[in-house]
C-alpha cells in the first residue's frame, strides 16, 4: 500500500454509501464501528523515485473475527498504476490476521516496468554519475507466521525475483563502473524464517508497545552464472510510547546485511531512502551491502480524522568490514496525516524529508505521498 494516495473525496464518498449525507459531513465524521470497508477508488501517488502514480485500487479492509476487540485489522489490495516518468506496475498485496491472531499471512504479486537513476554503488556517489537505467521486474512474495504464545511468533517465507535492466544512455556509470556484478539482471529464489516479538497496541497506528522482527533468506545456486547465491539478513525494531494522550514517540532501527557467493549483484545490494526511513534520500542514491538506519518520530493526533508528525534520523550504507558511522547521512522531516478508516486507524501520510548536503549540489530532499504510517 505504500506510495499509494487514495484520493481523499473519492474515499469519503465511497466508504459512506448514504447519499443523502452532505460532503463535509463524511469527509468529518468519526465513524468507529467495527465494519468491513470497500474502497474501489481512483489512485494518486508521488515519490520522487517515479513521480507522480495514476491508477485505480481496491481496498478491503476486514475483521476476520470482528467480535473479537483484540483481533487486528487485516486488508487486501489490487491495483494498476500509470506514472509520469513512463512506467506502470500490476501489485496485488494481502495482509492477514486469522481468528484470535493465531496465524498472520502476507503476501505481493508484483509485476513493473520503470526507469530509474542510477549512481553506481558505495556511500559516496555523486550527482553527476546519475545514469537512466530501465528496470522490468516480476516478484512473487509470500510469508506466513504463526503464534508462539501471546505476542511471539515464527514464521517462513517464499520470494521469487526477476529483474531486467536496459540502459537507456550508453556510455554511464552503470556501462563503465568496473564494481557492478550481473549489470543486466537475473533471478532470485530465496527460502526464509522469520522470528517477531510484537506487544504493539496496534499493527496500523500503535501508541505504545514495541515490535521486533527478524528475518534470514538463503538462496540456493538454482539459476547458475552471476545470478545471487547467498543470504540476506534483516532486523527491524520498533518501540511506541505515549507521552502524552494524543502525543506518541516512536522509535525505529533498520539493519541489513547482503552476504553473496562471489560478490553481490547491484540489485540485491541494501538502498537507503524511500517513503519509509531515511525520508528525502532518493532510494538507490546509495547502495551497499549492509544498512544501518534509525528514526525517531512524533505523533501528534488532535482530532481523530487528522495528525501532523515530526522525524528525525540518520543511517547509512557500508561494505562489509567498514564501520557503519563513516559518512553517517542524516535526515529530517514534517508531515500530514488524514485518517480515511478511523476505527482501524488507517491514514493517507504526506511527508517531506531533508537529507545531507554533498559536495557541489543541492540539499537532498524528497516528498512522498502514501498509505499508512512509516512504521
Amino acid at each position: 500500500m505504500k506510495r499509494l494516495l487514495s484520493l481523499i473525496i473519492c474515499c469519503c464518498c465511497l466508504n459512506n454509501l448514504h447519499a443523502q449525507k452532505k460532503l463535509m459531513e463524511r469527509f468529518l465524521k468519526n465513524d468507529t464501528t467495527r465494519h468491513n470497508s470497500f474502497l474501489p477508488v481512483p489512485v494518486l501517488g508521488y515519490t520522487q523515485e517515479l513521480g507522480f502514480e495514476f491508477g485505480l485500487a481496491g481496498l478491503f479492509a476486514f475483521y476476520t473475527e470482528p467480535e473479537n476487540p483484540n483481533i487486528r485489522p487485516s486488508n487486501f489490495y489490487v491495483s494498476g498504476i500509470y506514472t509520469t516518468t513512463g512506467s506502470y506496475q500490476l501489485v496485488s498485496k494481502w495482509d492477514i490476521w486469522s481468528k484470535a491472531n493465531k496465524y498472520h499471512y502476507q503476501g505481493e504479486f508484483r509485476y513493473l516496468n520503470f526507469p530509474f537513476n542510477f549512481y553506481g554503488t558505495g556511500n559516496q556517489t555523486t550527482l553527476a554519475d546519475e545514469d537512466k537505467l530501465t528496470l522490468k521486474r516480476f516478484r512473487i512474495l509470500a510469508e506466513a507466521e504463526k503464534a508462539f504464545g501471546e505476542k511471539v511468533y515464527a514464521g517462513i517465507n517464499l520470494q521469487y525475483d526477476q529483474q531486467f535492466f536496459t540502459d537507456n544512455a550508453a556510455g554511464g556509470i552503470y556501462e563503465t563502473a568496473a564494481n557492478i556484478k550481473d549489470r543486466d539482471g537475473g533471478r532470485v529464489l530465496t527460502l526464509g524464517l522469520s522470528q517477531i516479538i510484537d506487544t504493539r497496541s496496534s499493527n496500523t497506528y500503535p501508541e505504545k508497545g514495541s515490535y521486533v522482527k527478524v528475518t534470514y533468506q538463503y538462496a540456493p545456486d538454482f539459476f547458475g552464472g552471476e545470478n545471487f547465491t547467498g543470504s540476506t539478513f534483516r532486523l527491524d525494531l520498533r518501540n511506541f510510547q505515549k507521552i502524552k494522550p494524543k502525543l506518541i514517540l516512536g522509535l525505529n532501527l533498520n539493519y541489513n546485511k547482503v552476504d553473496g557467493r562471489g560478490g553481490n549483484p547491484f540489485y540485491m545490494m541494501s538502498q537507503l531512502g524511500g517513503d519509509q526511513i531515511m525520508r528525502g534520500y532518493y532510494l538507490g542514491r546509495y547502495r551497499e551491502a549492509n544498512l544501518l538506519a534509525a528514526q525517531a518520530e512524533l505523533r501528534f493526533r488532535p482530532a481523530p480524522r487528522f495528525g501532523i508528525a515530526a522525524f528525525a534520523g540518520g543511517g547509512n550504507v557500508y561494505p562489509t568490514g567498514m564501520s557503519a558511522f563513516r559518512n553517517l547521512k542524516p535526515n529530517y522531516g514534517a508531515g500530514i496525516r488524514y485518517f480515511f478508516d478511523v476505527e482501524k486507524s488507517m491514514s493517507l501520510r504526506l511527508d517531506y524529508g531533508m537529507g545531507e548536503k554533498p559536495a557541489g549540489e543541492k540539499r537532498i530532499s524528497g516528498f512522498y505521498i502514501s498509505l499508512g504510517e512509516s512504521f
